[in-house]
């Protein structure tokens, strides 16, 4: 059975309370501390972040996290650029456990749509994550091709909207009207660039949010005092300039 996580760290009497957090990366040791410290409640990977990571061996890599996990929302994403082999992948990758959700990319490199089979793997009772989505075409399509009765996730990449000069709260607010028929679909705010983007999020109506270890440490600055951030800040130059030993 999924863990529900009641007894986060975090306080999150603030704005953005109820958003549930996830850790993006592909480091065991930093999950792992996640995982323990309650800092999050669950946690999504893909190939390019477990290439830069050094990861070599793709199942040994998520079983080992899974052992050590096994009881929070972990996704893992299929490889392939063919179809055929993408749902033979999803489905080795489902058997691995009970809080695995497969994701699958809203197309492959071809630009060919990966939706039917996320139709006929949803329908099939499996957890999917649809991710790589941007545009509310692309989410209206997911919320036709997933099953109303499967758990999914709908991971749009807010953060790469806002690097092309696009607000992304627009589209982030219509793709959580759009899944709001699917009672088992829940919306994700991706690729989060700081903790700003949690309250965008929670303002939103989103259900999850990404967020990198790092980004999960600086939640300990939310609502704090900004005049006692800026002399945290000069504290922080002045003891630097004296340890490195700095002279005029």
């Amino acid at each position: 059975m999924l863990h529900e996580n009641t007894k986060l760290k975090f306080d999150h009497s603030h704005a953005f309370a109820g958003l549930k957090i996830y850790a993006d990366g592909a480091s065991i040791e930093d999950f792992v501390r996640l995982y323990g410290e309650r800092q999050v409640t669950g946690f999504t990977t893909n190939p390019t972040l477990m290439r830069k990571a050094g990861v070599t061996d793709y199942e040994a890599f998520a079983k080992a996290l899974l052992s050590k996990i096994p009881d929070m929302p972990i996704s893992f994403e299929v490889f392939s650029d063919e179809i055929d082999e993408m749902r033979r992948q999803a489905k080795k990758i489902a058997s691995w456990g009970e809080n695995v959700f497969i994701k699958v990319p809203i197309t492959n490199t071809r630009g060919e749509s990966t939706l039917p089979l996320v139709h006929e793997l949803a329908h099939e009772g499996v957890k999917l994550n649809v991710t790589a989505i941007l545009t509310l075409a692309q989410v209206a399509a997911t919320v036709e091709a997933l099953a109303p009765d499967a758990p999914a996730i709908i991971s749009i990449f807010a953060g790469r909207i806002a690097d092309t000069g696009v607000d992304p709260a627009p589209i982030m607010r219509a793709a959580v009207a759009m899944a709001a028929r699917l009672p088992l679909a829940e919306v994700l705010w991706a690729s989060v660039r700081e903790v700003l983007n949690l309250y965008q999020a929670a303002e939103c109506g989103c259900h999850i949010i990404t967020s990198t270890p790092e980004i999960v440490k600086k939640i300990e600055l939310a609502g704090m005092d900004l005049d006692r951030l800026s002399l945290d800040t000069v504290t922080m130059f002045y003891k630097d300039a004296l340890q490195a030993g700095y002279s005029l």
